[in-house]
C-alpha cells in the first residue's frame, strides 16, 4: 500500500502533467547549488516549469497518460522540464548550454514533445529547433525572396538601358 505521502506526490505529478505539451527529461550531478539555481532560473525564463522527481512515480504518471520511455530512462536522480512546446524547445536549450555540456554535469536522458517520445538524442536536438520568431523571419525571408529578385531584374532592364545610352553619349563625347 503506497504511503500518503507517495500519493500525494503522485497526484501532485499528474496534475502538473495534464496538458503538457513537451518535457525533457535530465539527470545532473556535481552540480553546485549556484549552478542549479542558475539552471533553474534559465528554465523558467523560457516559460517552463522545472521539478525534481522520484523516478517510480514519474514513471506511473507517465505511463498513465499513454508515454513509455525506454528501459533505464528513470535511473539515477531525474529532473523533469515541462510546459508548451516552445518552453520545452527553451528548456532544451538552457540544458544543452555548451558550458553545462563541456562540464558533463547535465545529461539528457529524453523527452516528449506533442505526444511522441524522444530519445535522449532526440530531446537534445530540441536545442537546435529555432524559436517562433526566427521561424517567422526564415519565412518571411523565403516568401519575400523571389519577390525581391523580381523587383531588382524588372528595375535592371530600364538601368541597364540608362546606362547604355550613357555610355555611346560619352564614347561620342557629346554631352547630355
Amino acid at each position: 500500500m503506497p504511503s500518503l505521502v507517495k500519493e500525494l506526490i503522485h497526484q501532485e505529478l499528474e496534475t502538473a502533467f495534464d496538458g503538457v505539451e513537451g518535457l525533457v527529461m535530465v539527470t545532473f550531478g556535481g552540480l553546485s547549488v549556484q549552478e542549479t539555481e542558475v539552471i533553474r532560473g534559465g528554465v523558467a525564463a523560457a516559460g517552463a516549469d522545472f521539478k525534481m522527481v522520484h523516478n517510480k512515480i514519474a514513471q506511473k504518471v507517465l505511463a498513465s497518460k499513454g508515454l513509455e520511455f525506454p528501459e533505464g530512462t528513470f535511473e539515477g536522480n531525474t529532473g523533469i522540464a515541462y510546459g508548451d512546446a516552445e518552453a520545452t524547445i527553451g528548456a532544451a536549450k538552457i540544458l544543452t548550454d555548451p558550458k553545462l555540456k563541456k562540464a558533463g554535469k547535465v545529461k539528457i536522458k529524453g523527452g516528449m514533445l506533442e505526444s511522441n517520445v524522444l530519445s535522449a538524442s532526440d530531446a537534445t536536438d530540441l536545442a537546435d529547433v529555432p524559436d517562433r520568431d526566427t521561424l517567422r523571419a526564415m519565412m518571411l525571408g523565403a516568401i519575400s525572396g523571389p519577390a525581391r529578385s523580381l523587383v531588382a531584374t524588372i528595375n535592371a532592364v530600364p538601368g541597364g538601358l540608362a546606362r547604355v545610352i550613357q555610355a555611346h553619349c560619352d564614347s561620342e563625347g557629346g554631352e547630355g
